[in-house]
């Protein structure tokens, strides 16, 4: 009775991180300056391959007033949930804090007709039995790297999918959206720095583009810094 009990009230904490309609809402809005003081969903931590901690990533996010983020590790949720349960044992006995609004998110390494992609979901059920075998810290393998397995589970587990920096692949990004649109994706990541500017800021031309892509096709528009490093406001 106690492991059920624990279970439900895991599922209940995490019903919030998964408000899609909030998420949706947001990403009809996210314009160029939305990043990295307003939103940033884009960010990795040392539960994948980056150098803060979630605790760390969690004092930035709230230091500099951000209004919503995701931790997008690589092939895991425990920053999320490390950051989930810091933001709400160290800030939530302060009300006088406005916190910002923390999503699942998570990117998975695909192969897109036989190119290498980033594919990030948000807002999925981290417990869903489909989106385990993603969960492994480790890449997937076999036909799970595949494309359209890869959205179609994270749909499956009530997510939102999105493929990653459009630019930084072998195929042109319109090629690379296109394709994805017809597997279902549901947004772009639109605004992101290519050469990893500081202070961040999206690279025009590669913008330009890809929100046209993403008007053609109505797909959602989302940005993020991709930080690996130290600073949340970068990228490096």
């Amino acid at each position: 009775m106690l492991l059920k009990t624990k279970k439900a009230s895991t599922l209940s904490n995490n019903k919030e991180s998964q408000d899609k309609a909030k998420l949706e809402s947001i990403w009809k809005n996210i314009h160029r300056y939305s990043c990295p003081h307003d939103y940033n969903f884009h960010l990795h931590t040392r539960c994948s391959d980056g150098q803060l901690t979630p605790e760390e990533l969690v004092d930035q996010a709230v230091s500099i007033g951000l209004q919503g983020f995701a931790i997008t590790d690589h092939h895991s949720v425990q920053g999320f949930y490390r950051a989930k349960n810091y933001l709400k044992e160290k800030y939530n006995l302060n009300s006088k804090t406005v916190l910002p609004y923390l999503w699942t998110g998570i990117e998975i390494t695909s192969q897109l007709n036989g190119t290498n992609v980033h594919i990030l979901g948000y807002g999925f059920d981290p417990e869903a039995d489909v989106i385990q075998k993603y969960l492994t810290g480790e890449a997937p393998t076999g036909k799970n790297t595949d494309a359209k397995i890869v959205i179609k589970t994270l749909h499956q587990a009530q997510g939102l999918v999105v493929l990653a920096h459009p630019f930084r692949y072998r195929r042109s990004a319109e090629e690379l959206i296109t394709e994805a649109y017809e597997l279902g994706i549901d947004g772009v990541e639109t605004y992101y720095a290519y050469g990893n500017p500081n202070p961040w800021q999206p690279s025009d031309k590669h913008t330009t583009i890809v929100k046209q892509m993403a008007n053609k096709y109505n797909l959602y528009t989302t940005c993020g810094t991709d930080t690996h490093g130290n600073n949340i406001l970068v990228r490096l």
